[in-house]
C-alpha cells in the first residue's frame, strides 16, 4: 500500500537528534568491482557507466518539479533488460534520484516506498529533511528509484487517461469492481495497448523489480546493497535477499506484507485491521462534542454508512465539479486511516460531507490516488503501475474467489460495506496477457540473514504485525517492535527511538540491535 508522504509533518520541519554508530565499516565495504559472479550475458548492464544531471526533466507532477530542484539531488538512468531470460532483446530503463551524503560516504542506500506503484524518486526527495539532519543522509548516498512501470522508468504503465481515473475507472484491489468477464478483458486491453505491448507490460512483475535492484547495486559501485523498503517495499527486500543474499550488506524493512499469506488471505487481514482502526478512530472522534460520527461508538458504522452510502446515487458536490462519489469516499477513508495526521483529517472530511459538501474528503482520494493539483496521475504513485505488478505478481482468483473474498472483506470491515451484496464480480487481473511470473509463495525461509531489520507496529492498519514477526523469522534478522498506530514509522522523525535504531543497523548492521522495542 502506498503511502502519501506529503501529509506527514516530519517533512514539514524535520530535528532529528540521532547517534551515528561508533567506528565505520573497514575499507572491505567499498569494492574494487561489484561485478564480480555475473553472468556475461548481463555484463553489459552491470558494467554501465552511470552518469548523473540536473533531475528536472524526470519529475512526473508539479510537486516532483519543486522537490526535484534541490541542488543536492541529481538524477540518472540505467538500463536493464525487459526479459532477464533474453538480456539482448528489449532494453528498459530505471529511473533512480540520488541525495549526495553530506559526509564521510559508507555508500548508496536503495529506498523504496511501497504500492506498488509508489515512486522512489518522491521519496527520497520528499524525505530530504531527515537526510539532511540524519547520520543516514551523512553517511549514506541515499538513492530513490522508480521501479519498471512507475513514473519516470520505462516502461511505463499506462491504463487511463487522467480524465478517466477522475471518473473512478481504474478497478481498485479493495472496490471488488469488475464486473464481469468483458470488463476484465477490456482492463488487460486497456494496460496492455497503453503500455507498449505485452511483453512491456508483462515485465514489471516483482522478480525481474529485483533483478534490477542488483543491477543498480553494481551501477552505483557497491559490492554489497544497503536497502530501507516500506510495506510492498517489504517484498522487494526480502525477495531480494532471497535472490542475492551474498550482496547483502543491511537490510530494514518497515510494515512488512505477511510472506506467508496469500494475496486474498492478507486483504482480508488489511480488512480487519482497517476495522480496529476506524473503531480507534470513530472512539477518538467521539471524545469531541462535534465528532460528526456522534457521540455513542456502538453506532459509529452506522453514521458513516448513513453520510456515505447515499454518494453511491448521488456524488456530493466539490469545487472542481467533479463531486465525490462513494469509491472516492471509501478511498479517502482507507488511506486516512494510516498517519494520525490524516486521521483529523478524515474528520474534517466527514463533518464537510454531513454538510453536504464533498472536498476536504476527495482532497484524501487524490492523495491517495496519486493526483496532483494540475489533474495528473502518477507522480508519487501511480495506481495503473499498481495494477500490472499485483497481476504479475498474484496467483488469478475465479470469479466465485473474488465473491467470496468480497463477501468475507465487506463483513470484516462493515464500514466499507456499500450496503448491497456482493452477487457478480471478477479479479482484476483476470484478462491479463500473461501468468504471474513471481514464484508462490514468494519467500522461503529461513534465509539465516542477520544483516536484516524488520520494523513492525503493533496496530499498523495497512500490514498487520503478524506479518512483521513472521518476516524477522524467515529473514533470520532482528525485530523492532514499536507500540502504535501508524503505517511506517522508519526515519520520519516520530520516534527518536525507531530512528536511532534503524540509523544505527544501516550504518553498522553487524553490531547487534540492543533496543527491540520502541513506541510512538
Amino acid at each position: 500500500m502506498t503511502r502519501n508522504f506529503t501529509t506527514l509533518p516530519a517533512l514539514g520541519v524535520v530535528s532529528l537528534v540521532l547517534v551515528a554508530a561508533c567506528g565505520a565499516p573497514d575499507a572491505s565495504r567499498t569494492p574494487q568491482r561489484a561485478t564480480d559472479g555475473v553472468p556475461s550475458a548481463l555484463a553489459t548492464f552491470y558494467d554501465q557507466r552511470i552518469v548523473f544531471e540536473p533531475c528536472a526533466s524526470y519529475a512526473m507532477s508539479l510537486a516532483d518539479e519543486k522537490l526535484y530542484s534541490d541542488d543536492r539531488t541529481d538524477c540518472a538512468r540505467v538500463q536493464v533488460p525487459l526479459d532477464y531470460g533474453d538480456p539482448g532483446g528489449s532494453r528498459g530503463e530505471v529511473a533512480l534520484l540520488r541525495v549526495k551524503a553530506r559526509g564521510d560516504r559508507i555508500g548508496s542506500l536503495l529506498v523504496n516506498p511501497g504500492g506498488p506503484g509508489g515512486s522512489g524518486m518522491s521519496l527520497a526527495a520528499a524525505l530530504g529533511p531527515v537526510w539532511r539532519d540524519s547520520p543516514v543522509g551523512e553517511r549514506f548516498d541515499v538513492v530513490g528509484f522508480d521501479p519498471r512501470g512507475v513514473g519516470a522508468s520505462t516502461p511505463r504503465v499506462a491504463c487511463y487517461t487522467d480524465a478517466e481515473a477522475d471518473r473512478n475507472v481504474p478497478p481498485t484491489p479493495y472496490q471488488f469492481d469488475v464486473a464481469d468477464e468483458g470488463a476484465a478483458r477490456e482492463v488487460a486491453r486497456r494496460c496492455t495497448e497503453g503500455s507498449g505491448g505485452a511483453e512491456a507490460l508483462t515485465s514489471v512483475g516483482s522478480s525481474n523489480v529485483v533483478k534490477d535492484m542488483d543491477v543498480l547495486r553494481a551501477v552505483l559501485g557497491d559490492e554489497q546493497l544497503s536497502y530501507l523498503g516500506y510495506s510492498y517495499g517489504s517484498e522487494l527486500g526480502a525477495m531480494y535477499a532471497q535472490e542475492f543474499g551474498d550482496n547483502l550488506w543491511a537490510l530494514v524493512i518497515d510494515g512488512a506484507v505477511h510472506p506467508g499469506r496469500t494475496e486474498a488471505e492478507f486483504r482480508l487481514s488489511q480488512f480487519a485491521a482497517w476495522r480496529a482502526t476506524f473503531d480507534e478512530f470513530a472512539a477518538t472522534c467521539m471524545a469531541e462534542a462535534d465528532c460528526p460520527l456522534g457521540t455513542y461508538p456502538a453506532r459509529a458504522v452506522e453514521e458513516f454508512q448513513r453520510l456515505t452510502r447515499p454518494l453511491q446515487a448521488r456524488p456530493a458536490p466539490t469545487a472542481d465539479r467533479r463531486g465525490l462519489t462513494y469509491s472516492d469516499a471509501m478511498w479517502g477513508t482507507i488511506m486516512s486511516l494510516f498517519q494520525p495526521v490524516q486521521r483529523a483529517q478524515l474528520v474534517e472530511g466527514l463533518t464537510e460531507l454531513a454538510a453536504g459538501r464533498g472536498d476536504a474528503m476527495l482532497a484524501l482520494r487524490d492523495a491517495a490516488a496519486g493526483r496532483g493539483a494540475d489533474g495528473r496521475y502518477g507522480g508519487s504513485a501511480s495506481m495503473d503501475a499498481n495494477l500490472a505488478i499485483r497481476c504479475m505478481d498474484n496467483p488469478r482468483r475465479t470469479p466465485e474467489d473474488e465473491v467470496e473474498l468480497g463477501t468475507r472483506a465487506r463483513a470484516a470491515a462493515p464500514f466499507l460495506d456499500p450496503g448491497r451484496p456482493l452477487t457478480q464480480a471478477h479479479y482484476e487481473c483476470e484478462g491479463w496477457p500473461a501468468p504471474p511470473s513471481r514464484p508462490s509463495p514468494w519467500l522461503e525461509g529461513p534465509l539465516e540473514l542477520s544483516s536484516t531489520l524488520t520494523v513492525s507496529v503493533t496496530r499498523d492498519p495497512g500490514t498487520p504485525h503478524e506479518g512483521g514477526i513472521v518476516m524477522a523469522r524467515q529473514l533470520g534478522g532482528s525485530l523492532l517492535t514499536v507500540e502504535g498506530a501508524q503505517h511506517g514509522v522508519a526515519l520520519y522523525g516520530g520516534s527518536p527511538c525507531v530512528d536511532a535504531v534503524v540509523s544505527d543497523f544501516l550504518i553498522d548492521p553487524r553490531t547487534p540491535v540492543a533496543e527491540t522495542h520502541c513506541s510512538l
